[in-house]
């Protein structure tokens, strides 16, 4: 996959399984994950180079994206505005 202009495609991290106290979540109380790795990178748009790189970890918006799935795996493409932050 490449994505195009300001476009990043990122893997989403898994849902978490349980809590912190041992609780096993149900897939139906499951939140999305809001984390993920940058798998790809569009070039920019209108001559801005993107700050994001292949291989950056990242937090985005929780409604941010498109959700798609390419070869049995699930990715998200967003546009580089909606990363928040890069860790």
């Amino acid at each position: 996959m490449k994505p195009i202009g300001d476009r990043v495609v990122i893997k989403p991290a898994p849902a978490e399984e349980k809590t912190k106290g041992g609780i096993i979540i149900p897939d139906t109380a499951k939140e999305k994950p809001q984390r993920g790795e940058v798998v790809a990178v569009g070039p920019g748009k209108d001559g801005n180079l993107m700050t994001v790189q292949v291989g950056d970890i990242v937090l985005y918006g929780k409604y941010a994206g498109q959700e798609i799935n390419f070869n049995g795996e699930d990715f998200m493409i967003m546009r580089e505005d909606d990363v928040l932050v890069i860790l």
